[in-house]
């Protein structure tokens, strides 16, 4: 039997919704008016187009995961329902909440296009079970990947989002140190125990190219690592890493022109990220035939080479500019749903794939 993986899919969305809709976490205070007051405010003067796409779009996701886990546990009928009041629930607290920061702005018709967004999202997954796509995703699971799969399909399904958010380095999720370094000395600030923290005597270099390659590389091959613990057939595995190609290379690529316009969308992709990609297709087919214990083995010594050497680069000064216009810009609503994601993927990669080691190793 394959566990559906709408239910954890839904309360990582949720998560992601949350911290997105409250960030940046600060300055909480009473404004003095109701929380509940923007219901009954008169309708925002000033909106674009992009304010209602995305605020139907954000909520659509967490709509669709909703609807489908019901479906899966056999709740069919109420599943467009049970979505909808779930989205309306979580958008109303949201809006609630953004009363206590200076920093946002609550709205009835934020509030009233996020239950659209819900309410479309799980039509979406009720118009895709009664045409029967659901079932032959099923059959399609059932036929491509081992039944213990839902864990590494989550994050799979995850990964491109977290390439959304800019990285220093092509696909360098993970990078993670030197930001823990600076939060953890300004928590202990002023306090006995910041001078408990080990101090660096080299300041971060920049990667060399090489170094930069490899990262690209390895950046690559860990989700086709990942694919490959899971997927049965060597013809599946071959697909498998063209789409997942093509999605690293379309969401970066969608990334950077968020970032900058669509006419440095490829910008990115210079001599070290174009020879890491031809080193992560190469190590990839050579790949195609191992053993799934392999792939596990692998995948887990090129965690630990990666996790290594991406955090001991810095965030170069165009790194950080691309980051405050993402912070400060339109971008915020995306904010905290690709950062977050793109700090932790490797990690939660990390942390599926030692359990699945043990196991396989207690089994033999």
């Amino acid at each position: 039997m394959h566990k559906t993986s709408a239910w954890p899919l839904s309360w990582i969305y949720i998560g992601l919704v949350a911290y997105a809709s409250l960030y940046p976490f600060s300055e909480w205070r009473d404004q003095g008016m109701a929380p509940w007051a923007f219901l009954t405010a008169p309708l925002p003067k000033y909106w674009t187009g992009f304010d209602v796409a995305i605020n139907v779009l954000g909520y659509a996701p967490l709509g669709f995961f909703l609807a489908l886990s019901a479906m899966r546990s056999q709740r069919v009928h109420r599943g467009v329902v049970a979505a909808t009041l779930a989205g309306a629930l979580l958008s109303v607290t949201m809006e609630t909440l953004q009363t206590y920061l200076p920093a946002r702005v609550p709205s009835n018709l934020d509030f009233a296009l996020n239950i659209t967004g819900a309410w479309l999202g799980a039509l979406t997954a009720s118009a895709l079970e009664q045409g029967g796509l659901l079932d032959r995703w099923s059959r399609f699971r059932g036929r491509w990947f081992v039944p213990e799969a839902r864990g590494a399909l989550v994050l799979l399904a995850l990964w491109p989002v977290a390439l959304l958010f800019p990285a220093a380095v092509p696909f360098g999720l993970g990078q993670v140190f030197e930001r823990l370094e600076t939060a953890l000395a300004e928590a202990l600030s002023d306090t006995p125990f910041l001078d408990w923290l080990p101090l660096r005597e080299i300041e971060l270099q920049p990667l060399v190219p090489v170094a930069e390659m490899v990262c690209v590389m390895l950046g690559l091959l860990i989700p086709v690592l990942l694919g490959y613990c899971i997927i049965r057939s060597v013809a599946h595995r071959a697909w498998f890493v063209f789409v997942l190609l093509l999605a690293g290379l379309g969401t970066s690529a969608l990334s950077a022109a968020l970032s900058w316009g669509p006419d440095h969308a490829w910008a990115w992709f210079g001599s070290p990220a174009k020879a890491g990609l031809t080193l992560a297709v190469v190590s990839a087919l050579a790949l195609l035939p191992a053993h799934n214990r392999v792939s596990v083995a692998v995948l887990l010594l090129a965690l630990g080479i990666y996790l290594s050497l991406i955090n001991q680069a810095p965030a170069n000064p165009y790194f950080a500019q691309t980051l405050q216009a993402w912070e400060q810009g339109r971008f915020i609503r995306f904010h905290g749903v690709a950062q977050w994601l793109g700090w932790l993927w490797p990690y939660a990669t990390l942390a599926y794939v030692l359990p699945q080691a043990w196991r396989r190793e207690a089994r033999n």
